[in-house]
């Protein structure tokens, strides 16, 4: 994401208020579609981009309406026009609820055929917002409308906050792995149904370390028709970005004789199950690979400095946008202290337009 894009999307920004509406009842449980009336401080648009952006990028921006003697509101969509689709089971487990947070890559929210029944099961909450899909932005719309979503289903009913987890299909299987690398603190596990990033590289920027420590003990499920041969060579090259940066808790479902499809509601049923299960670290490889991970950051953060203290601006600048890609948080102090030493042109001076 340039820096001049993702001002752009800071500052288109508006948010109202509104009542719920009433919704009917499915199967054994209860579908409403509904109108939220809070924004909870988790989908703020600081806290959003404090997540989700890297560290220069944040940077840029936070110098740029000072300059400009700007001031974006904290609410990036018109909550009195946002609709969500919300299925309640009929049974509520004796320790509370689960809740999974579905990100659509279509407009119309919806709830999958035959999902109903194994949510009725499992005790889940689902939870989708209309509008939401492949043609809306990402950080103004999609993840906050998400956001509201969780905040308002935590809010309203008794849930277990061990079963708070995020999903989606295809491009918003894509986003759904954005909000699980940058909210762990909420979101413990995630469905990725045929579609997945890379992590450590744009869009999907790491978050800060402690952030990014427990994304590494996250859950996460890759589930793909096995004729999905774009979503299958995605979800291996994100597989193996997350290997590389010692995340190792993730399984893959590949569907037979399927393409592009959603979950039937048969692995959709193993699936939270699977999230659910506890799934104990291998303490020695994690340690080890973290090693590996922290010498790697050290040795490119020196490379850098000695670029920035030999006055090498060109190189200074390219390592360090190396380092703002591939670690955003986890070396955010490091970034910060570099771009500011560096004579370089990565942000714009202090005051100055």
């Amino acid at each position: 994401m340039s820096y001049r894009f993702a001002l752009f999307c800071t500052l288109a920004i508006l948010a109202i208020t509104a009542p719920k509406v009433a919704g009917q009842a499915t199967q054994g449980g209860q579908m409403s579609v509904a109108i939220f009336t809070e924004f909870p401080p988790l989908a703020r648009n600081s806290e959003i981009l404090r997540r989700m952006l890297s560290p220069l990028t944040q940077e840029v921006i936070r110098r740029r309406l000072v300059a400009s003697r700007t001031v974006v509101a904290e609410e990036s969509v018109d909550l009195a026009k946002a609709r969500f689709v919300v299925y309640v089971p009929s049974h509520k487990p004796a320790g509370g609820y689960g809740l999974i947070v579905f990100v659509p890559p279509w407009d119309d929210a919806r709830l999958p055929t035959g999902w109903a029944a194994v949510l009725d099961r499992a005790g889940f909450i689902y939870v989708s917002a209309v509008a939401s899909g492949n043609d809306k932005n990402v950080l103004t719309q999609r993840v906050p409308l998400a956001l509201v979503a969780t905040g308002e289903a935590l809010k309203s009913y008794q849930i277990d906050p061990d079963r708070v987890f995020v999903g989606g299909f295809s491009g918003g299987s894509r986003v759904a792995l954005r909000l699980a690398l940058a909210y762990p603190d909420v979101f413990h596990a995630v469905l990725l149904n045929a579609g997945a990033d890379p992590i450590g590289a744009p869009p999907d920027i790491l978050p800060s370390a402690d952030l990014f420590a427990r994304f590494q003990g996250s859950r996460i499920l890759f589930v793909t028709g096995a004729l999905d041969t774009n979503a299958r060579a995605s979800d291996a090259a994100t597989a193996e970005s997350m290997s590389k940066l010692c995340v190792f808790n993730d399984r893959t479902i590949n569907l037979p004789d399927t393409g592009h499809s959603a979950v039937p509601p048969a692995v959709f049923s193993e699936t939270l199950d699977d999230l659910q299960r506890d799934h104990p670290a291998d303490q020695r490889r994690l340690d080890a690979c973290r090693a590996t991970l922290d010498a790697r950051l050290t040795r490119e953060v020196d490379e850098a400095n000695a670029a920035v203290a030999a006055r090498k601006s060109s190189d200074a600048r390219s390592r360090i946008l190396a380092l703002d890609r591939s670690f955003g948080g986890l070396a955010g102090r490091q970034i910060a202290e570099l771009a500011a030493a560096c004579a370089c042109g990565l942000l714009p001076e202090e005051g100055r337009k």
